[in-house]
């Protein structure tokens, strides 16, 4: 009788999300089990107890999920994860921080699809592109995708520059990419960063309005994202079904967040299907979800 797949789902928070556990038992998944409150310093000693409990030819047929609301610490958790293993014990790994690498990776990839349909431009390579909510985890991985996609990023902070700031130092020393803090704390401040973007990416809190009808009708935005379902939407007169229709009276192309969630889900689910699926372990973060999201969008 084969070994079953059996998925351990670690956080750094009190609770691993709901959402993520149903994913992978509907991936697939015969066993998911979660930890919260999980350090870093944990990492090994969980990690090993999963591989050394199974034999090395079921090593494949257990995996390691990380998650929790820190794209940073997810990434170091993941590395750490990678270094307590060895082969034949080699088990695979899956970075998916509250959602965000796969809801960034099919954001991107959904404004690019629209880019490629209905502006003749292929990829982000050259574009300004303006992030709103960039405090935010899936703000940051949002601009780490679009950076090193070759996009102009600017990272928009609501309450100003610091944390902003921090975070494109981050970008440069993890990634080697490159992106520019900006101030959006108020809205002459945010109709001044889109007077100079080609596409705004918003990834602000649910319910909380980002930008206005008047700031998208004044602005020379190709396209605008957001991935906001809870009313009201981050971007005044965008549609939550939206998938390259123009934002009311404007030109500007919307993307919302069911045509968002609609390949973030298609995504995380894949990446869990393919950790089922190997014969050799893998590691999955958000370059492997936006590859995946790519395919989806274009297929």
């Amino acid at each position: 009788m084969a070994a079953k797949h059996i998925l351990h789902m670690l956080s750094p928070l009190k609770h691993v999300s709901p959402f993520d556990a149903n994913m992978a038992v509907d991936a697939g998944f015969d066993a998911v089990l979660t930890y919260g409150d999980v350090t870093q310093g944990e990492v090994t000693t969980l990690v090993q107890d999963a591989m050394f409990s199974r034999s090395p030819g079921d090593a494949v047929r257990t995996g390691v999920f990380f998650a929790g609301k820190d794209a940073l610490a997810a990434l170091d958790m993941i590395e750490t994860a990678k270094t307590a293993m060895f082969p034949p014990f080699v088990m695979s790994v899956f970075a998916d921080p509250a959602g965000s690498f796969t809801t960034a990776a099919a954001m991107v990839a959904c404004v690019e699809r629209v880019l490629r349909k209905s502006c003749g431009r292929n990829g982000l390579r050259g574009l300004r592109v303006a992030i709103f909510g960039a405090t935010g985890v899936v703000g940051f991985a949002s601009a780490v995708i679009a950076a090193g996609e070759g996009a102009q990023v600017t990272m928009v902070g609501h309450d100003g520059i610091s944390r902003v700031a921090r975070s494109a130092t981050e970008i440069a020393r993890r990634f080697g990419a490159s992106a520019d803090p900006a101030d959006g704390s108020d809205d002459q401040r945010k109709s001044g960063i889109l007077a100079d973007a080609d596409v705004a990416l918003c990834a602000g809190r649910a319910g909380v309005r980002i930008l206005s009808a008047h700031q998208i009708a004044a602005s020379r935005l190709l396209v605008a994202a957001d991935v906001n379902a809870v009313p009201p939407p981050g971007v005044e007169g965008l549609d939550i079904m939206a998938n390259g229709t123009p934002i009311g009276a404007s030109k500007t192309l919307g993307v919302g967040a069911i045509a968002i969630g609609q390949i973030k889900y298609r995504t995380e689910f894949g990446l869990f299907r393919r950790m089922i699926e190997t014969t050799t372990p893998v590691s999955l973060d958000f370059r492997d979800a936006f590859a995946l999201a790519r395919d989806l969008v274009a297929g």
